[in-house]
């Protein structure tokens, strides 16, 4: 499994579903991973050292120096790793990793750390609800960790609702896919494009579309997580991209996309062109402000460069996706986009779907080759760029 020589380390903070961890510990060591445990002051009140040092077959710290007065290096700790996992993080614990305090070891390794960063909140239901709670793990999800949801069910005031820390078993899974994925797209590199294109008319006025940028980013991210290097060109966007593996270059205009693309397309492996470019540019752009004058305006317009044609053409290695977003016709204007572009695969959707195009946090694909085309229903943005990527893995050359 992908756990099978993996160094984990789990932070353990003061609520009651702590005594969990030790089951996760367990069933971590049973699938060969390496695992040590940093508690929390507060954590010892709802767990035993012991038991998770007999079980982890390690040292568990919670203090910044063992009963001989060394040092336990919060440092060494954060390199060592190769996935922290907070768990259960309480919402005292969640608000100190937002704001960087750091008055326990637990906090100062969580600010070390260079492994990816899992965190699984758990606490009341009225707690977990509160928007500063919720602004929190928003926040801590924005800085490149990922947060493992709370369950829905019973709680320990008796009441039942949202707050409840995922099972062990959840948390395992995560982990194990993690690392799977992780290595399905490792020595890769993968060219993006993503958002739209604004073009000025003058220095306040644009042309551009209602692109979000929120597939891309999608896609994006979810390369980074299967260990790829990502390069990813983005066009103006509220999206926010902090993996490690993501390097960003932020462009606006479509000549200025064209010139970043190929400034890397012919050393990427796979060229996954999401962004909505825009067709066409004025072809003066005013130094000044155009005033209102007369009750019409003429702009003429030129085309743009075809970065994705001039990609199909000058494709030699790569693995070249396209996205064809259609309001008629849809699959025949795909298909052929598809050829006339010389691409590999077009992930086709349709504003004529609900829950598909700009703006929208789902998406309803369809993925068309020159023999296949295979539909999916709607999906978080996340899940859709999940399906994208296995279809890519299927049927590159590794």
């Amino acid at each position: 499994m992908g756990l099978d020589g993996k160094k984990i380390l789990i932070g353990i903070t003061g609520g009651i579903a702590a005594y969990k961890i030790n089951y996760l510990v367990r069933a971590l060591v049973k699938a060969n991973a390496e695992v040590k445990v940093i508690m929390t002051p507060y954590a010892e009140k709802f767990t035993s050292k012991l038991v998770l040092s007999t079980l982890s077959k390690n040292p568990v710290y919670s203090d910044f120096y063992n009963s001989n007065s060394e040092w336990n290096s919060h440092v060494e700790l954060g390199l060592w790793a190769d996935a922290m996992v907070v768990a259960p993080c309480t919402a005292n614990t969640l608000a100190k990793m937002r704001t960087g305090l750091c008055d326990n070891i637990l906090l100062a390794t969580y600010l070390s750390a260079k492994c990816p960063v899992f965190i699984a909140p758990a606490m009341d239901l009225d707690m977990y609800k509160h928007p500063s709670t919720l602004s929190n793990i928003e926040a801590l999800e924005s800085f490149g960790n990922t947060i493992i949801p709370v369950e829905n069910g019973e709680l320990a005031s008796g009441l039942s609702g949202e707050g409840r820390l995922a099972e062990p078993e959840t948390i395992f899974q995560i982990l194990d896919a993690h690392f799977n994925q992780q290595k399905s797209l490792d020595q890769k590199t993968i060219l993006i494009t993503a958002g739209p294109t604004y073009e000025a008319i003058d220095p306040v006025r644009f042309i551009g579309n209602h692109s979000s940028g929120k597939m891309g980013y999608s896609i994006a991210k979810t390369c980074a997580e299967r260990g790829a290097k990502v390069i990813l060109v983005s066009g103006p966007t509220n999206e926010k991209a902090s993996h490690k593996n993501i390097e960003i270059h932020k462009v606006t205009s479509a000549k200025e996309m064209y010139k970043a693309v190929f400034k890397f397309y012919e050393n990427v492996d796979i060229a996954i062109a999401s962004a909505a470019v825009a067709d066409y540019a004025p072809k003066i752009t005013s130094k000044e402000k155009i005033k209102k004058s007369d009750d019409t305006l003429s702009i003429e317009l030129v085309k743009n460069p075809d970065i994705l044609k001039t990609m199909g053409e000058k494709k030699n290695h790569q693995y070249l996706v396209g996205f064809a977003l259609e309001t008629e016709n849809e699959e025949l204007n795909a298909k052929t986009k598809l050829d006339k572009k010389n691409l590999d695969m077009i992930v086709l959707n349709s504003l004529k779907d609900k829950g598909a195009g700009f703006q929208s946090d789902t998406n309803k694909i369809k993925i068309i080759t020159k023999g296949d085309i295979i539909e999916f229903p709607v999906k978080p943005k996340n899940e859709v760029a999940d399906d994208i990527l296995n279809f890519i893995e299927k049927n590159i050359k590794h």
